[in-house]
């Protein structure tokens, strides 16, 4: 078997074999396969596709490309949650400790952001003392004990991915529906939770940017979870606003914890009761969206959301003051109060920008290895359909370092578009994808 035949049969349109695939993956991260042919092979895949049989061995070899997570050691029912990202996107710390309160085991492993957000690992480690690294044995009895835990991915868990994934990044080939499902869910499946909802974003703030290519995506990677046998469900959501209003790490984990306290903005509560809700039909907890939803308030509610929250925080090395003592984050004085200079309606909002202004700020990374400040950002209080009067408050940035400032500043203000009609406010989920 010759690499440059099956490149050449990808780009006449062909279609592999598993053990075709096999050769391909498996030699390009033994270092057998150098990264010019590979590169052809993505570019071949991203213009003619692959169905559906070629995307299921992409996503089989990626995921057994290195370490599974073997979760039977766990004496609960076992669900993973991915979300596609976006700008404010914290539902991962409001979801998981509701779940907990119903004996659903959330054994969570998740990354570090890059580009215009922070990810989940990246917002837990802006607690003091927080580790966000455990042994598979300290993972395990974490989870046996208090239903979650929640990590940064080990460093063999599909390295294909890895690999592949910084080739298409460098190529043009990072917007093919068939990668990405191979992407995410290979390490999902690799995981090893029994039951996987995922929360796929549409909008100017996300990787998809309209609601059609987004449903293409979640209807893909069910298709392909239902394949490995296992319970999944897709909700498709709203990203053409930020969600909640903070967007930075420190800023955004206080947020998490007003919502759990019931304090929190509308749309990040809504969300996130409705991913509890749809978690709790998918495991079987309960059969009616409604009573899940029901449910979920009801743990917000009586703070056995919270505390659980602050189990896994003092389980984890930080300590549970951070729930009530928001001065331990540090978050700085400085401050700069953007306001709105006429009157009008929200028309659009381009969220994209919004999340790049705190990556400006020192609360996002523009390469792999720049350092964060946890304690940076902002919070942009606008929502689509929103009224706005002149001198109004929109955007409230905290800041220790003014260098970008100004630049910030104009990208927010930039990112606003009014009118002076009334515009009808967007749904935050859009569809539910079973």
């Amino acid at each position: 078997m010759r690499t440059v035949d099956l490149i050449i049969k990808k780009r006449d349109k062909g279609k592999l074999t598993f053990e075709e695939m096999e050769y391909l993956i498996t030699g390009y991260v033994n270092d057998e396969i150098p990264d010019y042919q590979v590169s052809s092979f993505l570019m071949a895949s991203f213009i003619n596709g692959l169905d559906d049989e070629e995307t299921y061995n992409l996503t089989k070899l990626m995921r057994d490309s290195g370490d599974k997570m073997d979760l039977s050691p766990i004496h609960k029912t076992t669900l993973d949650k991915h979300s596609t990202g976006g700008v404010g996107d914290k539902t991962s710390l409001i979801i998981a400790p509701i779940l907990a309160c119903f004996d659903i085991a959330v054994p969570k492993m998740s990354g570090r952001g890059l580009g215009h957000t922070g990810g989940t690992i990246d917002k837990l480690e802006s607690i003091p003392g927080f580790k966000v690294e455990l042994s598979k044995k300290e993972f395990i009895q974490q989870v046996n004990e208090i239903g979650l835990a929640l990590i940064a991915q080990t460093g063999n868990i599909t390295p294909a991915d890895k690999k592949l994934y910084a080739l298409r990044d460098v190529t043009g080939t990072v917007d093919s529906i068939p990668l990405i499902v191979g992407s995410i869910m290979s390490k999902k499946l690799a995981a090893g939770a029994e039951n996987i909802i995922l929360d796929v974003k549409c909008g100017s703030g996300a990787f998809m940017k309209d609601v059609k290519h987004g449903e293409e995506l979640a209807k893909a990677m069910v298709k392909i979870g239902k394949s490995f046998n296992k319970n999944i469900r897709a909700l498709l959501t709203n990203m053409n606003q930020p969600l909640g209003y903070a967007v930075g790490n420190a800023l955004e984990v206080i947020e998490v914890f007003e919502t759990l306290k019931g304090n929190g903005p509308e749309d990040l509560l809504e969300l996130s009761v409705e991913i509890v809700a749809n978690s709790l039909v998918v495991t079987g907890k309960t059969n009616n969206i409604e009573n899940g939803r029901n449910m979920a308030i009801e743990k917000i509610k009586s703070g056995e959301a919270l505390s659980k929250l602050g189990d896994m925080i003092e389980a984890q090395g930080g300590t549970r003051e951070v729930l009530d003592d928001y001065s331990i984050f540090k978050i700085p004085e400085t401050r700069y109060e953007i306001k709105s200079e006429e009157d009008g309606y929200v028309e659009s909002l381009e969220v994209e920008k919004i999340g790049y202004a705190s990556m400006l700020l020192g609360a996002g990374r523009a390469k792999k290895d720049d350092i964060i400040d946890p304690s940076v950002g902002l919070k942009f209080y606008l929502d689509i359909g929103d009224k706005v009067s002149k001198g109004d408050i929109i955007a409230e940035i905290f800041y220790k370092d003014s260098k970008n400032l100004n630049e910030a500043v104009n990208i927010i203000t930039g990112s606003i578009v009014l009118s002076d009609r009334k515009i009808e406010k967007e749904k935050i989920i859009f569809k539910i994808i079973e």
